[in-house]
C-alpha cells in the first residue's frame, strides 16, 4: 500500500514537472496556413500576420459558447488592433459558409474571417473539433496559449498586452 503511494506521487511528480516543462520550455511554432477570407481573398499566415500578435480563434454559428464570446472578441480586435495585434476568425468546416457569411456582416466583425471547408485549417492547429478554440501566436508566429472554452477575457488581455510589448 505504501510502495503505491510512493509509485502515484512520483507520477504525479513527474507529470507536473513534464507539463512545466512544456510550460516554460520552447514554444510550438503555429502551422503555416493558407485561407480564404470571406471576401474572396486567399492568404497565407506567412504574408498576412507576419510580425504580429495574432489570435487565431474556431468557431462555429450553431455554438452558443463562439456567439456569446463574439462581442468580447470583437473588443479585444478594436483595442489593439493599432498595436500589432491581427485576429483570424476560422469558422469550421461544418458550418454552412451562407451562414458564416450571414453572420459576419449582421454582427459587422471587423476582423478576419475563414471558412475552413476542408478542415485542413483545423487538422494543422492540431485537430481542433472544440469550438471556441482559441490560439494566441506572438510575433515570432509560436504558439503560446490555447484556450479550449471561452476565454478569460482580463487574462487575455494582459498576455496580449505582454506580447504586444515584445519585439519579436
Amino acid at each position: 500500500m505504501k510502495a503505491a503511494r510512493i509509485a502515484l506521487a512520483a507520477a504525479v511528480v513527474a507529470a507536473i514537472a513534464v507539463t512545466a516543462s512544456f510550460a516554460v520550455g520552447s514554444k510550438e511554432k503555429a502551422p503555416a496556413i493558407s485561407y480564404t477570407l470571406l471576401d474572396g481573398t486567399k492568404q497565407t499566415s506567412a504574408e498576412a500576420l507576419k510580425g504580429k500578435v495574432v489570435l487565431v480563434n474556431f468557431w462555429a454559428t450553431s455554438c452558443t459558447t463562439c456567439v456569446k464570446e463574439m462581442p468580447e472578441l470583437v473588443a479585444t480586435h478594436q483595442k489593439y488592433k493599432d498595436k500589432g495585434f491581427e485576429t483570424l476568425a476560422v469558422a469550421m468546416s461544418y458550418d454552412p459558409p451562407a451562414y458564416v457569411a450571414s453572420f459576419a456582416e449582421s454582427r459587422q466583425l471587423p476582423f478576419k474571417v475563414a471558412i475552413d471547408n476542408t478542415g485542413e485549417i483545423a487538422r494543422q492547429y492540431g485537430k481542433v473539433q472544440l469550438t471556441p478554440t482559441t490560439f494566441v501566436l506572438n510575433r515570432k508566429g509560436e504558439i503560446v496559449k490555447r484556450y479550449v472554452g471561452e476565454p478569460d477575457f482580463q487574462q487575455l488581455h494582459l498576455l496580449l498586452e505582454k506580447l504586444l510589448a515584445e519585439n519579436a
